[in-house]
């Protein structure tokens, strides 16, 4: 990611700690003002403290719970309004570790707003300028398990997946243009996240847990790599190459109108 024109705006969400925390010195230390977005307003003001000083940018803080639709459609609204904004990083994001019965309604519905409805209205808030401009980034943070589902993290895995869907699904649609989307797939991170999943970090082996400054310099690297999709702790691409060109064979082995052999006993004579 090269470093912005002058005045050029970051939009980070969920950026009161862990990873959010993190691109927003990233991001503020390659020269762009920052617009932050979370729930817990104090942290924001404090980090503000720190990076205005730390790299003479402007800092923004929205105290927005994205579960929430006026606070989403605020957030919306400031996408759509500051012409500044060249980049947007769809961090927030939730996982209450349950399995599907047993999750609340409440963590249920908070889950599916967060990582699914709101990573998609404010990518569909930013598009048109950037659609515009024929410039800008999209970020999405998905997770690894996107590709994996255990008994607790059914819903989780769930949208996930959808993220990383949706990003790949935007690379296509935005492919003959300059505009940037990358989904990044972290695995374990050490972050809150597990504070608030009913899982704590320290039920995990250490040793595959990556600190949040990698993981975010990583996927940052990855970026700047022209990565579409960034798995910042699979060592070898080529596990990456042969899923997606599995699923590409795969999609298209669906495309016939005549039922697999395995089928005929079940499909009556015409």
């Amino acid at each position: 990611m090269p470093s912005p024109s002058i005045n050029a705006v970051a939009v980070i969400t969920g950026a009161s700690s862990g990873i959010g925390a993190v691109y927003a010195d990233r991001l503020a230390k390659r020269g762009y003002d920052l617009i932050l977005v979370a729930r817990r307003i104090e942290r924001l003001r404090n980090l503000k403290e720190v990076l205005s000083a730390r790299y003479q940018i402007n800092v923004q803080v929205i105290e927005a719970d994205l579960t929430v639709e006026n606070d989403l459609a605020q957030v919306e609204h400031v996408l759509r309004s500051d012409e500044r904004i060249a980049v947007l990083v769809n961090n927030a994001g939730n996982g209450k570790l349950s399995g599907t019965v047993a999750m609340s309604d409440a963590d249920t519905a908070s889950t599916i707003a967060l990582n699914i409805v709101a990573p998609t209205r404010l990518a569909r808030a930013i598009l048109p300028a950037f659609i515009g401009r024929n410039t800008g980034s999209i970020i999405n943070v998905s997770s690894v398990m996107a590709f994996h589902a255990l008994p607790v993290t059914t819903l989780y895995s769930a949208t996930k997946s959808y993220l990383l869907m949706f990003s790949r699904g935007l690379q296509t649609e935005l492919a003959e243009t300059d505009i940037r989307v990358q989904a990044v797939l972290p695995a374990g991170t050490a972050t809150e996240f597990y504070e608030h999943s009913g899982v704590p970090l320290s039920a995990f082996d250490p040793s595959v847990v990556m600190t949040t400054e990698n993981l975010v310099d990583a996927a940052l690297s990855g970026f700047d790599a022209g990565e579409k999709v960034t798995l910042p702790s699979v060592h070898d691409t080529a596990f990456w190459t042969a899923y997606d060109e599995a699923e590409e064979a795969l999609f298209g082995a669906t495309q016939t109108g005549i039922p697999a052999p395995r089928y005929s006993h079940a499909i009556s004579a015409e």
